[in-house]
């Protein structure tokens, strides 16, 4: 029985997506999205509902459109076009009041998705993207690989996308490390002769980092040896289902030689778009990030800016990080002079004084005054975090060690190793490791050394890399102190899992339990000037030790709970009294009595299974 994807059928019946996900929610029909599939049969129950629906408002047409015929006379004919007419005046504040809410709901328009394309070398991402352009981009470059970041507006039968254009994963890492999120969607390009490829799966770990929605392009599909069927199930081994297996990966054939599969890939990009509900207000404040920054040798600093909420124009100034510039001029993507860019726009500034670095947030200022006391307030808190960072460096909370308690905590990893049969054996045993309250995620796993690319993961994704029998070299290690990620070498595979168990200890929530450790008699009570009253006392049964939690019992009656702090014997500071010892107990409390009993006590922690 063939089956039919839900958006396709919602198209062919003139339906809203949403409408048709309603439907197949009233029908208990299970689905992951627009583009899952459904059965014929629950096609054919989805056309008898909406042909239902649809006869419900024929027969009051029905008999408007009787009535006249069966008139025996004119004044009847007459009034039926007035009753109409007056049926429709009274009908439309209804049709008002049913609109209202979606009007409510659409004051803040759809803005363009913007997509990025990433994947291995030489697997096709700017060929893929030069078709849909239309321009032959990869021509102009030096060997047809991309050497810079580059956003570009594309107008498709599906209305306007923006394409950014990346060297590579890290460039998208990167501006997502200075806490910008630009793309909404993310392309994995794979071609279909090569499968998965080491970038490849640095690609997908980033996309999953950003927590961006993914869609797979598997590309060249018309070479004689593409084989896309080994692609999806070379997906399956990083958990990544498509969804002909029952997952909710969107895997699109394509090639970007012919165009084969190029609109089943623009399609998927809009109802992604549409799930996501991607909205802007072109009236806002204006906000944008900085995608790429270059100096030209004729028109000076160039700066390449995503808008993300409202308009830019020409003679605004803008603030990015602890510098300001004045809009010069303005150029779409296309080269051509704009004198202004709303939402989900690409547009190159001519304006800074300083080349901004990519990822870089930019804000709008009223005048120059304005954006001096934006970089004056912004150098003055760089100052104090500085300050601050000074004052706590190698002193973390608690919290800052194990996360939020009561919570499933994830230890993020990058696994390197010699030999994919060593990665693959590590992966076994890490997967054996995880708890219910703590998962080991490994974002990545790959042979040989250690990447800057690896570290630009890893501190975003608050990520720890474990080398097994690699090395990283000395200018990833000096990335990595810069960015304050840990990179640990292990040549023995058991010394590797045991700081993975003290890793999983450190995101565990502790369990802690009061132990006995012993009692004392109050024998005499020492006055002291300085400490107060000393308990002069008899250790009778286990051990005293300084800082141990006390409990003071008088008789049955508790009257007295804190914590031992001073121990002495004779005149000499000590941590432990043994039985049978006498010894002067300080527990900060004045009140304490000959006769009394003094127990202590400490809290130990638990060991966890």
């Amino acid at each position: 029985m063939s089956k039919v994807r839900i958006y396709t059928l919602a198209k062919d019946l003139g339906v809203e997506n949403a409408k048709m996900l309603e439907i197949l929610d009233g029908l208990g029909v299970s689905y992951k999205s627009v583009s899952s599939t459904i059965e014929e049969d629950t096609v054919e129950l989805i056309k008898e509902i909406l042909a239902a629906e649809a006869d419900g408002s024929a027969p009051a047409q029905a008999d408007a459109d009787t009535t006249p015929a069966a008139a025996p006379t004119e004044a009847p004919a007459q009034a039926a076009p007035q009753a109409t007419e007056a049926a429709q005046a009274d009908a439309a504040p209804v049709a008002d009041q049913t609109e209202a809410p979606v009007n409510t709901e659409k004051e803040i328009p759809h803005r363009a998705p913007v997509v990025t394309i990433m994947g291995h070398v030489d697997h096709g991402k700017t060929s893929l993207l030069d078709y849909i352009r239309k321009t032959k981009v990869a021509a102009k470059e030096a060997g047809g690989i991309t050497q810079h970041v580059g956003a570009f507006e594309a107008k498709t039968s599906k209305g306007k996308i923006v394409f950014i254009d990346t060297p590579g994963h890290e460039a998208f890492t990167t501006i997502r490390a200075r806490g910008a999120n630009v793309a909404d969607i993310a392309i994995i390009v794979i071609a279909a002769d090569d499968s998965l490829m080491p970038q490849t799966r640095e690609a997908i770990a980033h996309a999953q980092a950003a927590k961006v929605p993914m869609i797979v392009a598997i590309n060249k599909v018309d070479l004689p040896q593409a084989d896309p069927e080994r692609v999806k199930t070379d997906l399956t081994q990083l958990n990544l289902v498509p969804e002909e297996y029952g997952g909710d990966l969107v895997v699109v054939p394509v090639s970007a030689k012919t165009g084969e599969g190029v609109e089943d890939l623009l399609e998927y990009i809009s109802l992604t778009a549409e799930i996501e509900d991607l909205r802007a207000d072109p009236k806002g404040t204006f906000s944008g990030v900085v995608i790429e920054g270059k100096v030209d040798k004729q028109a000076g600093v160039l700066a390449t800016v995503m808008v993300q909420e409202g308009t830019l124009h020409v003679s605004d100034f803008l603030v990015v990080g602890e510098n300001y510039g004045k809009i010069k001029a303005m150029t779409d993507s296309n080269g051509a002079r704009i004198k202004e860019a709303g939402p989900s726009t690409p547009v190159q500034i001519l304006g800074f004084s300083e080349v901004p670095s990519s990822g870089e947030k930019v804000i709008s200022a009223k005048n120059e005054h304005a954006a001096r006391e934006v970089v004056a307030g912004r150098a003055d808190v760089r100052r104090d975090e500085e300050d601050a960072r000074d004052r706590r460096k190698g002193q973390r909370s608690l919290e800052d060690l194990l996360g939020p308690l009561g919570t499933v905590r994830t230890v993020n990893l990058i696994l390197r190793a010699d030999t994919q049969g060593s990665v693959e054996a590590i992966q076994g045993i890490l997967a054996r490791k995880e708890k219910d309250d703590v998962k080991i995620n490994v974002m990545l796993a790959g042979i040989g050394a250690p990447t800057e690319g690896d570290v630009l993961l890893a501190s975003t994704a608050e990520a720890t890399i474990l080398c097994f029998s690699v090395t990283a070299s000395g200018g990833v290690k000096k990335v990595a102190d810069t960015k304050g990620v840990d990179i640990k070498s292990f040549r023995i595979i058991y010394e590797l899992i045991d700081e993975v168990d003290r890793l999983i200890k450190g995101n565990l929530e502790p369990v802690f339990e009061e132990r006995y450790l012993g009692r004392a008699e109050v024998r005499m009570v020492i006055r002291h000037p300085k400490s107060g009253n000393i308990a002069g006392s008899y250790v009778t049964d286990g051990s005293l030790k300084r800082n141990a939690k006390a409990k003071v019992t008088r008789g049955k009656q508790v009257v007295y709970e804190g914590t031992i702090v001073g121990l002495k014997r004779f005149k000499d500071d000590v941590r432990e009294v043994q039985t049978g010892y006498e010894c002067g107990i300080n527990v900060d409390w004045n009140d304490v009595m000959e006769g009394d009993i003094i127990e202590a006590s400490e809290m130990v922690e638990v060991e966890q299974n």
